[in-house]
């Protein structure tokens, strides 16, 4: 049953990753819609080419730049046709007002010979978008015929001398038609001409290691956008989605087939593969975001957060394998490929480099500096060796690369915020709760003082141990300092803390008595939990006796009732059994330690036999059966262990004590 039921849990496990892959792609590649019209050829102005020689596939017109297109829609405006029509009713206006201004008569008869003057002229009105009328045609329309006349045919307000007509009397017969006008004019710029010259078919267009220059750009995103045309109009955009997405699967797939290769525990826990594809997505997302502001920003987003989290949480070859599958994708969904892998490649891995051996919190500037400097150096020497020279820097980038570095400082935070979303734990984890002024340790240490010096003991060894063999040594320091706690609640039962000749267990069965020691175990998980301790720590509570027998009260149980039958679970720990280094070392340690201190004589050679009879006495029991843990490493743990309690449990030589005549 155990068997068909851990074989499904498997499949499940097995379908939540294909899953979670095919989701992934299929998000990143909503995050990317414009990856989809992703030009064909790099055109970025001051870098070398670096394809082979580029020849022109079919023959291909030459489009101008928006700044020229620009330029001579402004040239069309400024030489554009006005189109007007003739107000016949304005004169008879302008005189009704001359009546109405309230002049003498005699100044009302002169301007109104003004007047009838002007409108046998015309009083053209200025357009207030119109900088230089006289630079301009005029068309005065007449049903839908128009003659062309120049303004300095007309009368305009620049030629009245007199205020008082301009302002309050005057009324323009002939009046801007506002909307004809922008018809024509927008009619007139459809029709411009928005290419130079073509290209010829197999004409070189540029050579392999030749700098891009504007000219050579204008031509390669002419030809982009002419093979976006013939694309467009032969092939259907779900072919390129299709083709995107099975690179981005075949980036993932070599991502998992390491994990699986490196028997990664990862694979075996959805929370951390969870956690992997969390972050992938979210570098992506970033990427993205960055874009839609500002394509030349696209370094600013702050990848080598991935590898830095992964460092943190699992090792170094995860971390690289991680970024690496992570930057593959993206170079295949953004602009200028070869430059944006180079750049993240080199300062991921230096990223990953500063930040191995993390214990304080100042890596994470360190590691900041690290990236602004190796994206400044891959930039100034990518301008060096593509130039000669350094006069052609554009500084933005560097304010570019300096957000990059900024933003790579969320990566602290965020290890908070991953830790409680996916149940990990991380090395500032384990220091901060490695402290013995710790809650739980404070009342270890208060209510069972014997039970915290021994849990002392087991620490310190523990961690030398593992850093014999190769493991985690701050783990199994921390696993070993709580793996005891629970008998805080019952202090007494145990030996390490009676003091005073009384012994509890006198007063109890050796059922009874083998149940108070065993429940240290399960008292001790739920302190754990009271105390927010994480799982990897209570893994050694639960383990540190396997499920191994309380074997005094079971030995003389059986000594003493030979005929009766034995409830074994009475005497047996709850277990499970250790599944890693660390905690299958601090079962050894607590087994060793405790026994070395029931030695009345202890010497080289009680103790040495001492050591040998418990490791092979779990051995034996298959304790260590679900370990990694290999014959060469027992052997190197039989050896420290005796060195250690040789040292610590010899014999010492006694003092002689000064003779009180001899005062």
């Amino acid at each position: 049953m155990g068997n068909l039921i851990s074989k499904i849990i498997s499949h499940l496990r097995i379908l939540y990753l294909i899953l979670a892959l095919l989701g992934s792609v299929a998000i990143i590649l909503l995050l990317f819609p414009q990856s989809q019209k992703k030009s064909n050829y790099e055109t970025a102005i001051g870098t070398s080419w670096k394809e082979s020689d580029l020849y022109a596939p079919f023959d291909f017109a030459i489009l101008k730049s928006p700044d020229e297109i620009s330029r001579e829609a402004a040239i069309a405006r400024s030489k554009a046709l006005l189109y007007y029509h003739q107000d016949s009713s304005a004169h008879i206006f302008a005189l009704q007002n001359l009546q109405k201004s309230g002049l003498p008569r005699m100044q009302q008869a002169r301007l109104h010979k003004t007047i009838d003057s002007i409108y046998r002229i015309g009083y053209l009105e200025i357009p207030e978008e119109i900088a230089d009328l006289y630079s301009h045609t005029v068309v005065l329309l007449t049903g839908n015929i128009g003659s062309e006349h120049s303004p300095e045919e007309y009368v305009t307000p620049f030629d009245i001398e007199s205020d008082l007509l301009a302002d309050s009397i005057l009324v323009p017969n002939i009046r801007y038609d506002a909307i004809r006008t922008k018809l024509e004019m927008d009619s007139r710029l459809s029709q411009g001409v928005y290419t130079l010259h073509s290209v010829k078919k197999n004409a070189l267009i540029i050579s392999k290691g030749e700098l891009i220059t504007p000219e050579k750009s204008q031509i390669i995103k002419s030809l982009n956008h002419e093979l976006g045309i013939r694309f467009e109009s032969g092939h259907t955009i779900w072919g390129f989605i299709f083709g995107q997405g099975l690179l981005c699967i075949m980036a993932l797939l070599a991502l998992y087939l390491f994990l699986r290769n490196t028997n990664s525990p990862i694979l075996k826990d959805t929370r951390k593969a969870s956690f992997l594809i969390t972050l992938i997505l979210m570098m992506a997302a970033s990427v993205a975001l960055i874009m839609n502001i500002r394509e030349e920003w696209i370094l600013g987003a702050p990848l080598c957060i991935a590898p830095i989290l992964i460092c943190v949480f699992f090792d170094m070859r995860v971390a690289l394998y991680v970024h690496l599958a992570t930057i593959i994708m993206l170079g295949n969904l953004v602009p200028n490929s070869f430059e944006f892998i180079f750049y993240q490649l080199v300062t991921g891995m230096l990223s990953i480099i500063t930040v191995r051996n993390f214990d304080k919190r100042s890596n994470f500037f360190t590691v900041s500096a690290v990236i602004m400097l190796s994206y400044s150096l891959i930039y100034v020497c990518g301008i060096m060796s593509q130039e000669g020279h350094l006069g052609n820097i554009q500084w933005q980038r560097f304010a570019v690369f300096g957000m990059n570095a900024v933003l790579t400082l969320l990566a602290y935070p965020s290890i908070y915020l991953f830790e409680k979303l996916f149940g990990m734990t991380t090395p500032l984890t384990l220091q901060e709760i490695a402290s013995t002024n710790t809650p739980a340790l404070r009342e270890l240490s208060r209510k069972a003082p014997g039970t915290f010096q021994h849990s002392m003991q087991v620490a310190n060894i523990s961690e030398d141990l593992i850093n014999e063999i190769g493991g985690n040594a701050l783990l199994a320091r921390v696993g070993a300092l709580y793996h005891d706690i629970g008998k805080s609640c019952n202090p007494l039962f145990y030996t390490e803390n009676q003091n005073s000749g009384y012994n509890p267990h006198d007063e109890l069965d050796y059922e009874e008595s083998a149940r108070v020691i065993t429940s240290h175990v399960v008292d001790g998980i739920r302190l754990a939990k009271k105390y927010k301790l994480p799982n990897v720590v209570i893994d050694f509570i639960r383990t540190h006796h396997g499920t191994s027998k309380t074997l005094y009260f079971y030995n003389k149980f059986v000594n003493e009732f030979p005929n009766e039958e034995v409830d074994e679970s009475a005497f047996t720990y709850p277990g499970p059994r250790p599944f890693s280094k660390e905690t299958a070392i601090v079962m050894l340690v607590d087994g060793v330690e405790a026994a070395c201190k029931s030695l009345k004589n202890p010497d080289k050679d009680s103790i040495n036999e001492l050591v040998d009879r418990i490791i092979d006495g779990k051995i034996e029991d298959n304790q260590l059966s679900n370990c990694d843990i290999t014959f060469n490493d027992i052997s190197k743990i039989r050896q420290k262990l005796k060195s250690k309690m040789n040292s610590i449990y010899h014999i010492r030589i006694s003092y002689p004590v000064k003779n009180e005549q001899n005062k």
